[in-house]
């Protein structure tokens, strides 16, 4: 059974850092993109950030790049979410997530079929 576990959320002041953990069981981690992405109240869930299955590749929204940076160790089965110079904009759930398919690299979410409970990120001005 796959399950994603988020780890790191937290209350922080605008101009903060924060870096999120995603911890996966059940699975090849090694052989999958992993994805994050957030929800704000109100707001669809959206894309933030992607790594390819052997790190090789990422990609990031306008909105966070420069500021938040994606890492996997397929060694420990965990990826990572650095972010900073936070914004009270980037409050939301942050959820990590792994498509169906492997070794193929998304940032859609209907791509991406196992998904974590999520954690608070709270920005505050």
């Amino acid at each position: 059974q796959v399950q994603l576990v988020e780890f790191g959320g937290g209350s922080v002041p605008a101009g903060g850092s924060l870096r999120l953990s995603c911890a996966a069981s059940g699975l090849t981690f090694s052989t999958y993109t992993l994805g994050w992405f957030r929800q704000a109240p109100g707001k669809e869930r959206e894309f933030v950030a992607a790594i390819g299955w052997n790190g090789g590749r990422t990609d990031y929204a306008d909105s966070v790049k420069g500021r938040f940076a994606i890492s996997k160790d397929n060694v420990k089965n965990t990826a990572y979410l650095h972010m900073s110079s936070l914004e009270p904009e980037d409050t939301a759930v942050y959820y990590c997530a792994v498509p169906r398919l492997r070794y193929l690299f998304f940032t859609d979410p209907p791509s991406y079929e196992y998904w974590g409970q999520g954690t608070q990120v709270t920005v505050s001005s």
